[in-house]
């Protein structure tokens, strides 16, 4: 009895596999790319407002 008992035990141990992902990893870079567009159209802005005071 003791021999089932440790072969039924030896089967429940735990396993843990380390695959690498089938799908390539993605970066997603646009985040970068946006916000420097938006400050080269604040500063454009900012220039078209201080040559033009009076458009406010």
């Amino acid at each position: 009895m003791a021999l089932g008992f440790a072969v039924l035990a030896g089967a429940c141990t735990p396993e843990i596999q380390i695959r690498a992902p089938k799908d390539p990893i993605v970066i997603n870079l646009n985040i970068k790319i946006e916000q420097e567009i938006r400050i080269k159209v604040e500063k454009d802005i900012d220039a078209l407002l201080l040559n033009n005071k009076e458009l406010f």
